[in-house]
């Protein structure tokens, strides 16, 4: 769990140039939680970029948060 925690921090932190300024809030990271264990499990340690990609992939599948979330940070 740690782990998986530790790499969905990753992502929000490199997500975008305005992400390194400010990383994702707990808020943010709780929208995508579900979503990252659910469509990206396989890609978890495979680092942030691939998890963003995963995403990225199953972008009409994701919450309606965690879209939101991508769009904030823009992607």
């Amino acid at each position: 769990m740690y782990k998986f925690l530790m790499a969905l921090f990753l992502l929000y932190v490199s997500i975008s140039v305005s992400a390194l300024a400010h990383s994702g809030t707990d808020q943010d990271e709780k929208a995508c939680l579900r979503d990252v264990q659910r469509f990206c499990r396989p890609v978890i340690d495979q680092g942030d970029v691939t998890i963003l990609a995963c995403l990225q992939d199953n972008r009409p599948k994701i919450s309606v948060a965690c879209d939101t979330v991508l769009k904030t940070h823009g992607q």
